[in-house]
């Protein structure tokens, strides 16, 4: 290898290493600072290729979109008094580079300092408002309201606020299982009065089908009389008939019955045979 060619090889690693310390490249979704010797500039580089010195300056790079943090959830009370469980989350975007990172550094420092001011302004809104309203009626009202508030604490970090939403407001254990019982013992408390009413309904309907049994019964038995009656007049009076039309007849017609009905269950009559008369000589 000649000395060109070697000079060659040492200028085009030497552009290489120029190249990569001198030049960087801040994507669509980014912005930049350039940091020298630590402290940062007060140029804020736009997507595309840029140049810095090398060895003394370096980069930082800062999201550029809009970014989302969900909060842990804590415990607020209401104006009523009644302790609730908050789970919100927010939106936010860095607008001014260089102000955030001479106060927050970096994005987790910022999320800490955005969990403690959105926490806050929850606390002290959610403390002017009834459970009622923080639920269903007011809680638009509450989220814009909340939202403007600390945006405006953010805005001297660099941070513009967009948006604070909660999520879900549940009740804590020890409230949720006092409600689930109260809720339990209005359930118990209202199917022992159905229950009861239900008895109530069924021994009335049962009074009045017995009674209005018994009142068949005796208008039926009523009835039966009244026709046994009639009947028994009518067989009379043509027995009578019967008896007057031919007496005779009807008093050997009886004699025979008697006889029929005497000798029920094999029954044995005995009849003495007539003595034979002498005839004299």
């Amino acid at each position: 290898m000649n000395k060109k060619s070697l000079l060659l090889i040492i200028s085009v690693l030497a552009v290489l290493l120029f190249s990569t310390q001198c030049l960087f490249t801040v994507h669509q979704t980014q912005k930049a600072l350039v940091l020298q010797l630590g402290d940062p500039l007060d140029d804020v580089y736009e997507p595309g290729l840029h140049f810095k010195l090398p060895f003394i300056q370096n980069v930082v790079y800062f999201d550029a979109r809009v970014l989302d943090y969900e909060a842990r959830s804590r415990e607020a009370f209401t104006l009523d008094k009644k302790a609730i469980v908050l789970d919100n989350y927010a939106r936010w975007k860095i607008t001014k580079p260089l102000q955030f990172y001479r106060t927050m550094r970096s994005i987790p420092g910022a999320q800490a300092r955005l969990d403690d001011v959105v926490y806050s302004q929850l606390r002290a809104l959610v403390g002017a408002y009834t459970l009622t309203q923080v639920v269903s009626s007011d809680r638009a009202a509450i989220m814009r309201e909340v939202t403007e508030k600390v945006s405006k604490l953010m805005e001297p970090f660099g941070m513009e606020v967009l948006d604070v939403r909660i999520k879900r407001t549940d009740l804590p254990a020890e409230n949720q299982r006092a409600i689930f019982g109260r809720m339990r013992a209005e359930r118990e408390r209202q199917a022992k009065q159905y229950r009861s009413e239900g008895e109530e309904e069924s021994t009335r309907i049962r009074s009045d089908a017995d009674r209005q049994r018994s009142v068949i019964l005796a208008d039926a038995a009523r009835d039966g009389q009244i026709k046994r009656g009639q009947g028994d007049a009518t067989a009379a009076d043509i027995y009578a008939q019967a008896y007057s039309a031919a007496p005779e007849f009807y008093s050997y017609y009886r004699w025979l019955e008697a006889l029929r009905n005497a000798f029920q269950e094999n029954s044995k009559m005995v009849i003495a045979t007539p003595k034979p008369v002498l005839q004299k000589q």
